[in-house]
């Protein structure tokens, strides 16, 4: 092991990490465009009729996941971050609800500059980040099984500008329910909802990555962050 947004708002999180290994490269599989249980036909009858319905913007919108080693022997691993940028999903104000996911073979691994916002100061090389990657999908997370992470914001409470959600994350065949603090700004054309959060992988089922009976291995406890944008949808 080498290396490794006063109304309600979409939230997010997420998904785990790995070890690394090295591993030969393999393309990335190609998992299907929305989950097949997604309720996208909710948010186009709200649209239907006339309801407020925003779609979350891929382009603009981010999920990031550190996970940091552990063991006796950590100083022969990395730390590790891993981003999602191709979140998708649908935010209805008026109904109080939003619904999100991201697809986990599309979650990119020690991208530079994310490393370095997250305080990490070295850089796995790519056989390293190539290994790291395919065992956070096909050991970790079984993406193959289990190719989406899910989200669903069902409440907001907001308290002298703090606003906390109620997330329902689905990971690994196992769902929780998370209380969220989270910064939102709005208008009507747009929504932003940034916010921070941790929690264990064993809480959906995951076993964190490791080797050598755990001399060499990854913390249960992962961190996330997350800045969703959100843009007005048309009817239609």
């Amino acid at each position: 092991m080498r290396s490794k947004a006063l109304r309600v708002a979409a939230a997010l999180s997420s998904t785990m990490l790995a070890g690394c290994a090295l591993l030969p490269r393999e393309p990335a599989p190609a998992p299907a465009a929305v989950p097949a249980d997604f309720p996208e036909g909710y948010y186009r009858e709200a649209l239907a009729q006339g309801k407020p319905v925003f779609r979350v913007d891929p382009a603009e919108s981010l999920v990031v996941i550190e996970v940091r080693r552990s063991g006796s022997l950590a100083r022969l691993g990395h730390d590790h971050v891993v981003a999602g940028h191709e979140v998708g999903g649908y935010v209805a104000p008026d109904e109080g609800r939003a619904d999100l996911y991201v697809a986990l073979a599309r979650m990119q691994v020690d991208e530079p500059a994310l490393r370095k916002e997250a305080g990490f100061d070295t850089q796995p090389g790519e056989s390293d980040i190539e290994g790291t990657r395919s065992n956070m999908l096909e050991k970790v997370l079984e993406a193959d099984k289990f190719p989406f992470a899910l989200i669903q914001v069902s409440g907001a409470k907001a308290k002298e500008r703090k606003t906390t959600l109620a997330v329902a994350i689905t990971l690994h065949g196992h769902m929780r329910t998370l209380q969220v603090p989270a910064e939102i700004e709005a208008d009507a054309e747009k929504m932003s909802v940034a916010g921070r959060l941790a929690f264990n992988q064993s809480d959906f089922g995951i076993t964190p990555y490791s080797l050598l009976g755990g001399a060499i291995a990854v913390q249960n406890r992962v961190d996330l962050r997350f800045h969703i944008i959100a843009r007005l949808s048309g009817a239609g």
